[in-house]
């Protein structure tokens, strides 16, 4: 059993994990981190690791970056594995992410869905076979309370295809203030914000008479959710400090 400890605990994603988790037998959810400390189910939260009355055998993070230094400092002193998916970190708090992998197991993707680092796959292989010859767009779309944007999936897709392409291309974000034709080095990000949309990306490779299109849409929170539920489970069992993502599940 993976005593599981949600570090957002009542946000939409903490409430969503609780969820899952319920329906499990395999894991339970012992206790739950987050500034607004109002409890909804049978187990305490509280507005700082160090207040949790026990030790969970896994952490799950979909709080704010704000809270990842506080996070990084309990796992640290402690031993304590951690799932990290929250999204808008900079480059600096990646770089700590990182840093705490060397010292206790860390479970670090920009999305928790299979299905989505499937999609990595099919878009490097797409940019190994199609190369420069067609032009690469990424248009990434979420609900109208996402604050950061482009969203760290779409980011985590430019990065395998750039990789791919031996990181010859440039991101541009936005072209209302550019009177200039399309770079042949450039993908383009492009971020829509609306609605209750959960999460869809299309990578859109655009050649000489012809388009190909790679899609993932997200129906629910809950293919999130069982992602991360799925890592912290995993993490339990590593015993060796280090940095892992979904290619280790599957």
């Amino acid at each position: 059993m993976t005593k599981i400890a949600i570090c957002g605990a009542n946000g939409k994603m903490g409430r969503t994990i609780y969820n899952c988790v319920s329906s499990r037998d395999n894991c339970t959810v012992i206790g739950g981190i987050d500034i607004y400390t109002k409890q909804y189910a049978n187990f305490p939260i509280v507005d700082s690791p160090e207040k949790l009355p026990e030790k969970p055998d896994v952490i799950i993070d979909y709080s704010n970056p704000a809270s990842l230094d506080g996070l990084l400092n309990y796992c640290l002193s402690t031993g304590t594995p951690v799932v990290f998916a929250t999204t808008g970190y900079s480059e600096e708090q990646i770089n700590k992410i990182k840093s705490a992998s060397e010292q206790i197991p860390v479970f670090f993707t920009f999305n928790m869905s299979l299905g989505i680092n499937l999609l990595v796959q099919l878009a490097k292989k797409a940019a190994s076979v199609l190369g420069d010859q067609f032009d690469i767009e990424i248009v990434e779309k979420h609900h109208n309370q996402k604050i950061d944007a482009p969203s760290g999936t779409a980011i985590m897709l430019a990065n395998a295809i750039n990789e791919t392409l031996d990181n010859k291309y440039h991101y541009t974000y936005d072209r209302h203030s550019q009177r200039k034709k399309r770079e042949k080095t450039e993908i383009g990000m492009h971020a829509i914000r609306g609605g209750t949309i959960v999460g869809e990306h299309d990578i859109i490779f655009a050649g000489h008479d012809e388009v190909i299109t790679l899609s993932h849409s997200a129906a629910s929170k809950s293919v999130f959710a069982e992602g991360s539920i799925n890592a912290a489970i995993y993490l339990k069992d590593v015993k060796e400090a280090g940095l892992y993502d979904m290619a280790s599940l599957v």
